[in-house]
């Protein structure tokens, strides 16, 4: 194995895909560096002193061999005890370096594991959420628990929060609206009305609907009503009827003379439209159904008829009056809608709030409704689980495959590593300790050197 820390990982080779490591804000990082430094040199301490303690008792021990006299037993207790607590603090002194970096750089296999293994730490982290938390069966099983459905009837009956949550549907219904495109919404609007409305031939449709309205006799009224018109514009014609005899009279006729003429017409037309207005069987409207009857027939047969209304089609579609319909549509309705949900007095939010706490209430008081919503609820959970739980905890891999090395080790460091310090600390007391006794043991099994 290569333990090389040029040879990064290919994820981190490029600053641009690197991620910030997450951490403490910069006054709790300065306060745990100054925490971490403490631990560090009290450890340290301890190894200095049971290396100064073990030198000191070699040194007694030389003396008084070299003068032939006696080593005082005391020395021999002490030198074991700071031995294996130097060799118990040096031990776990590398152990933990051996967790972030290089001790004393020296690229020696198995150590800066954090580092070498953080890739690896993400996948396992994250097959570890997968596994354990977005397990299909654990999460209904806590939904179950939750009792979502009841929790959500209870806040939505208590006071104001039916308000809240008509105040949070309009801030989102009016933010909704303003992020529209108007001329996007109009191109919509087009699309699904005008341009459907064009698609299709008007004539074999409105001939169908025609020979169907007279079919069922609904062309009737409609008859009767065109008589009615007719019969009241009649009435109201004598001036017109006067203006035109007299400009197609020859110049020499008497004026009386056109007078005449235009009352006699003018009487006419008024019992001619009163008849057809009064008589059912008139011939003038048998005309007409039989008109009518034709219009349905050419409308869906005849050639020239349909290309005729086709033309009509195309010059109401193309007008201006339509092809801005959609624009003027959406800015007017668009407008009056966002007004509506930012004015907590409108019909919009006093409905909302009232259909929220009904919504609540209805909740609470029937079972069935909160069976279907728990349903509901666990097959939405469960289809994430089993069908998104791979990209969410990819999250997690990705993420710190993103970390760059070194400041991913440090940050971990700075989170645990006076808890580390204190492994070595009791390393060096541990060490002593157990030097002490194996020492101790020794000298009752074996006698004293």
């Amino acid at each position: 194995m290569d333990n090389n820390p040029a040879k990064l990982p290919a994820a981190v080779d490029s600053v641009s895909d690197r991620l910030e490591v997450p951490g403490p804000s910069p006054e709790v990082e300065a306060e745990k560096r100054a925490q971490l430094r403490k631990a560090k040199a009290f450890a340290t301490m301890l190894l200095v002193i049971a290396t100064a303690v073990y030198f000191a008792c070699r040194g007694i021990e030389s003396s008084h061999v070299s003068a032939g006299e006696v080593v005082p037993a005391w020395v021999g207790y002490v030198r074991a005890a700071s031995e294996a607590g130097m060799v118990g603090a040096l031990a776990d002194w590398f152990a933990v370096v051996a967790l972030f970096r290089h001790p004393l750089g020296i690229p020696i296999p198995h150590t800066a594991i954090v580092r070498r293994k953080k890739d690896q730490v993400g996948e396992s982290l994250a097959q570890f959420v997968g596994d354990n938390f977005l397990n299909p069966a654990l999460i209904v099983d806590k939904v179950r628990k939750a009792e979502i459905p009841e929790r959500i009837g209870e806040w939505l009956v208590a006071p104001g929060n039916a308000d809240k949550v008509s105040t949070e549907v309009g801030k989102f219904t009016g933010n909704v609206l303003e992020a529209i495109n108007p001329d996007d919404a109009a191109a919509v609007l087009k699309s699904a009305v005008i341009d459907e409305v064009a698609a299709p031939e008007w004539g074999p449709p409105a001939g169908k609907v025609l020979e169907q309205l007279i079919e069922e006799g609904r062309t009737e009224p409609i008859v009767q009503q065109m008589a009615e018109w007719l019969h009241r514009k009649s009435l109201g014609s004598q001036n017109l009827i006067d203006r035109l005899v007299g400009e197609r009279a020859p110049s020499w006729a008497p004026s009386f003379v056109n007078d005449l003429i235009g009352d006699k017409v003018y009487r006419e037309l008024v019992d001619w439209t009163w008849q057809v207005q009064h008589d059912p069987k008139h011939d003038a409207r048998l005309a007409l159904h039989r008109f009518l009857t034709q219009l349905s027939i050419d409308l869906q047969n005849d050639e020239k008829t349909i290309a005729k209304v086709e033309e009509i089609k195309t010059d109401i579609l193309s007008s201006a009056a339509v092809t801005q319909a959609p624009a003027k549509i959406w800015a007017s309705t668009s407008a009056k809608l966002v007004d509506a949900a930012r004015d907590p007095d409108s019909l919009l939010r006093r409905k909302v709030s009232e259909t929220a706490a009904r919504y609540g209430e209805r909740i609470q008081s029937d079972p069935e409704l909160r069976k279907r919503m728990d349903r509901r609820l666990e097959a939405a959970v469960v289809f994430i689980a089993e069908n998104y739980a791979g990209e969410i905890t990819s999250i997690i891999s990705e993420t710190v495959e993103r970390w760059d090395a070194d400041e991913a080790s440090d940050k971990i460091e700075l989170m645990v590593g006076r808890d580390l310090q204190f492994i070595r600390v009791n390393g060096t007391v541990v060490g002593s300790l157990a030097g002490l006794a194996i020492y101790t043991l020794s000298t009752l099994v074996f006698g004293a050197i």
